[in-house]
C-alpha cells in the first residue's frame, strides 16, 4: 500500500464528504457525538435534548456498511472479494457524496493509503477531514478491550503495516495499517482542509479544542451552543447512555464501548517492556505529537 499525498490531492474545502478519521479508539465517536449535538442545538432540533448515541447516523454515516457495497456490486461481498471492494470503493463514496448538499460527515478508520491499487479515500468527492489522534500507549489498552484480545497481541497489531479488518455481515474491510502508518498518512503535510485534533487536548480544554474545530468547519455557534454540545457529548454522558440503553457500535465481545475516557492510564496498566515495545516502534510519530514519556 502507498500513502496518498494529501498536499497535492486533497481539495480545498467545498461541498462533499468531511471525513471524521482516526485510528480505532482515538475519539472518533466523541467528535461525532459533539457534532451531532451541536447540529441539534444550531439547526432546528430540540435545544434542550441530547442526541442519543444510537442516533448518531442522523447526521453522519459509515462508509463501510455492507449494504452500500452490495448495491454497488450487485451481490453481497465476502472475504474473497476484497479486490472488487477496493475497486468499487471510490464509486461508493461518490454515491455517499451525492446523497445530500453541503458537508456530509462520514466516519472512517481508513489510513489515507491505496488498497490493491485503489485509494481508500476518494479525494474527488472530499471537502476535508477532521483527524483525531491519541497517545498509542493509551490506545493499546482501549483497543485491546475493544478487540477482546491481550494488550501484547494488540501492541503487535498496532505495529503491523497494512493491517485490514475482516469482512462480515455488517461491513466490508477497512484498512488501518499500523498506528504510525495511519498517523503519518493523514498528517504528513499541513493541509488547510485537514484539521488535526489530539484526544488529550479535547480532554484538557474541550472549549478551546472544539472551538478550533468549529472555526475549521466555519460553524458560527454561540458560546452557549458550544457549551451545550460539549456537555451533552462528554464521556460521562456517553457512558451513562451506554449503561442505560447499550450502544449498537459496541463489538460483541467487549464489555463496554466507553471504558474510562482519560489520558495517561498507560502509567498504571502497561509494563515497562510493553511501553518500550510501543515507543521503539512508534517513536517518530509519538515525538511529533508530544507522546514520548518524559524518561525516554
Amino acid at each position: 500500500m502507498e500513502v496518498a499525498t494529501a498536499r497535492t490531492r486533497m481539495p480545498a474545502q467545498k461541498s462533499g464528504i468531511v471525513w471524521i478519521a482516526s485510528y480505532p479508539k482515538s475519539g472518533n465517536t466523541w467528535v461525532r457525538s459533539f457534532l451531532h449535538n451541536l447540529a441539534n442545538v444550531m439547526y432546528g432540533g430540540d435545544p434542550d435534548a441530547e442526541v442519543k448515541i444510537n442516533a448518531l447516523d442522523r447526521f453522519s454515516t459509515w462508509e463501510i456498511g455492507i449494504d452500500r457495497y452490495t448495491r454497488a456490486l450487485g451481490f453481497q461481498p465476502t472475504a474473497e472479494h476484497r479486490a472488487r471492494i477496493a475497486a468499487i470503493r471510490p464509486s461508493v463514496q461518490q454515491l455517499i457524496a451525492d446523497e445530500g448538499d453541503g458537508m456530509i460527515f462520514v466516519k472512517t478508520h481508513h489510513a489515507l493509503v491505496t488498497d490493491r491499487g485503489h485509494p481508500t479515500i476518494n479525494v474527488a468527492v472530499t471537502a476535508g477531514a477532521v483527524y483525531i489522534l491519541r497517545n498509542p500507549l493509551d490506545v493499546a489498552i482501549s483497543f485491546a478491550d475493544h478487540r477482546s484480545t491481550s494488550i501484547d497481541e494488540t501492541i503487535d497489531a498496532m505495529a503491523t503495516d497494512d493491517v485490514e479488518t475482516d469482512i462480515n455481515e455488517r461491513a466490508v474491510h477497512e484498512v488501518f495499517g499500523s498506528w504510525s502508518q495511519h498517523v503519518l498518512s493523514w498528517t504528513r503535510h499541513n493541509h488547510p482542509a485537514i484539521h488535526v485534533m489530539r484526544y488529550e487536548d479535547m480532554l484538557a480544554d474541550p472549549h478551546a479544542s472544539f472551538g478550533r474545530l468549529l472555526k475549521h468547519l466555519n460553524l458560527a455557534a454561540t458560546p452557549q451552543q458550544l457549551a451545550n454540545a460539549i456537555e451533552r457529548s462528554s464521556f460521562r454522558n456517553l457512558r451513562a447512555q451506554e449503561d442505560a440503553e447499550g450502544f449498537r457500535e459496541k463489538p460483541a465481545g467487549a464489555e463496554r464501548f466507553f471504558r474510562e475516557g482519560r489520558a495517561g492510564q498507560w502509567k498504571d496498566v502497561l509494563t515497562p517492556a510493553q511501553i518500550k515495545r510501543i515507543v521503539d516502534r512508534h517513536r517518530t510519530q509519538m515525538a511529533r505529537f508530544g507522546y514520548l514519556p518524559n524518561d525516554v
